[in-house]
């Protein structure tokens, strides 16, 4: 399955990153969930920056969604913190 990928406000200053789009997530990925899971795999600073320690919403096709949330091919996942400004 393809998706595609969205940082904002002081994850994408913590990352480093604004988008991924188009990437092909393993197989058994199937929630928002499992994504901030399997991205936390790339290093500490993801871990530390889209770890279950932190406070974190996410979205899914623009709209906020629990981490249950399944997945669509094609898709786009947000991340961000709680409060995000200007």
């Amino acid at each position: 399955m393809h998706i595609d990928l969205r940082f904002f406000a002081s994850v994408r200053e913590a990352l480093n990153v604004a988008e991924e789009p188009n990437v092909e997530v393993p197989d058994g990925i199937a929630t928002v969930g499992d994504v901030r899971q399997w991205l936390c795999t790339r290093g500490p600073v993801w871990a530390e920056t889209l770890g279950a320690q932190r406070a974190l919403r996410m979205a899914l096709n623009h709209e906020m969604v629990p981490a249950s949330k399944r997945l669509t091919e094609g898709c786009e996942v947000a991340f961000f913190p709680p409060v995000t400004g200007g």
